[in-house]
């Protein structure tokens, strides 16, 4: 391999797709609810720790309108926790890549992208040092099938919701997968991490 060209690869920064999912690989029933997924203190805790050190986040539209909906005004409910206003200040905080043709704007350290998302992901993960997150199913779906994804972060939430939105898309062939890490939470929920095979 040229030196140039192992010193890019080695520069890159790491994408990685995390989500909750139930049992049965979903991250939203087939009402879009998420409600069963909810958090214990130490999953939250987790969550807020791993977008603390994340570099750049990507977006598309629909869980960006939902997240900005929300998070910027965390701080204002009477009952906000102090895992809600860290994470909060994390959320404003954290640069954001958003994919919409049809916003006009974004705010709360957010960008605006109207390109292909795996060539601007592609580009984007070349430039960028540290940890990078792709959020979303929707967005992930043809990251994921482009190879750009270099971990999951599974955590599996005691459920089975019987259908809904799947964390993994239709794939044109199998994902060869190296577990890294597993641990266990409060009320039954476990993370599974895995490196993706590049090789």
């Amino acid at each position: 391999m040229r030196f140039d060209l192992w010193c890019s690869l080695i520069s890159m920064g790491k994408l990685i797709y995390g989500f909750t999912v139930s049992v049965d690989g979903y991250i939203a029933d087939a009402h879009g609810s998420i409600d069963w997924s909810e958090p214990s203190d130490e999953l939250h805790q987790y969550w807020n720790d791993f977008e603390r050190e994340t570099a750049l986040s990507f977006y598309g539209r629909r869980l960006y309108e939902l997240m900005s909906a929300y998070w910027p005004t965390a701080d204002q409910a009477p009952d906000a926790t102090a895992l809600t206003l860290d994470f909060a200040r994390i959320w404003c905080d954290m640069p954001k890549v958003v994919f919409s043709r049809t916003l006009e704007s974004v705010a709360w350290n957010s960008r605006l992208e109207r390109g292909d998302p795996v060539e601007v992901v592609t580009k984007l993960k070349a430039e960028t040092d540290g940890r990078l997150e792709v959020a979303g199913a929707t967005l992930a779906a043809p990251i994921v099938r482009a190879g750009l994804v270099d971990e999951y972060r599974i955590v599996v939430a005691p459920t089975a919701v019987g259908g809904g939105t799947p964390f993994f898309p239709l794939l044109p062939s199998w994902i060869s997968l190296r577990l890294v890490e597993n641990r266990t939470f409060p009320g039954g929920t476990v993370l599974l991490r895995y490196e993706a095979k590049h090789d």
